[in-house]
């Protein structure tokens, strides 16, 4: 059996009842997102509180709603967050995004997410996983669509997506009046090809600031850069 929780510096996340586990995808998500002069924060499909806590850790004012669809994902970052010291900070909620969106009138200076992006990829028999892996419930569309109602003026959206979804989310951005303004392509090694990228969205009409990152060198021998992102939150970075 797998470890039911990770120990970071400032907290510990245990996630043996979420159906996504602590990753690498949501660690980058969480020490790349720029918090810089943001204050109201929402955190979609939060899962174990994982991004909702390195955020809170790398600000004290922030405040973040963490909104989460599976009632035992909620039920144990509600726990995460009461077992940490940045409780103050951040509240959960057990709700779907969409109705939680078309019913919300406040406004984020940032909306995060580490979606569910497998949507055409064979099926988890487990019904918890299958609702963390795929975008029946949280599609790209509704994400940025109904996310950009929800900013703040100069608000963005932060988000970690296969490479494979970045033109897609060029153009959903586009049709709801957002423009990149940061790209990062990340690379798993070296050679190859980058398998993720994590993308900022904007209101208006931005420069984009495009930037590459590469996680190892080799097998558990990390980057300057990846160890530079997470110092402040792994343990042995």
């Amino acid at each position: 059996m797998s470890n039911p929780y990770f120990r970071f510096k400032e907290f510990t996340i245990y996630h043996d009842r979420c159906a996504m586990k602590v990753g690498t995808d949501g660690v980058l998500l969480g020490a790349w997102a720029n918090v810089c002069e943001k204050t109201n924060i929402l955190d979609v499909g939060a899962g174990s509180g994982l991004i909702s806590l390195m955020l809170a850790q790398r600000d004290g004012l922030l405040q973040v709603d963490a909104l989460e669809i599976d009632p035992a994902a909620a039920e144990q970052a509600q726990e995460n967050v009461k077992n940490s010291r940045f409780e103050k900070q951040i509240l959960v909620y057990n709700a779907d995004f969409v109705h939680f969106a078309k019913k919300n009138v406040k406004k984020y200076d940032l909306i995060v997410s580490n979606p569910p992006f497998f949507k055409d990829s064979l099926r988890s028999p487990s019904t918890q996983r299958t609702a963390a892996r795929h975008s029946d419930n949280l599609d790209a569309e509704d994400l940025i669509g109904l996310g950009a109602t929800l900013l703040a003026r100069n608000g963005t959206i932060a988000l970690i997506y296969p490479i494979e979804f970045l033109e897609t989310l060029l153009q959903i951005g586009e049709q709801s009046g957002l423009s990149p303004s940061r790209i990062c392509k990340v690379f798993p090694k070296p050679e190859g090809t980058p398998k993720r990228v994590l993308i900022e969205l904007s209101l208006g009409e931005k420069e984009c600031e495009e930037s590459e990152l590469t996680i190892e060198i080799e097998r558990h021998v990390y980057t300057d850069e990846f160890a530079r992102l997470t110092h402040d939150f792994y343990l042995d970075k």
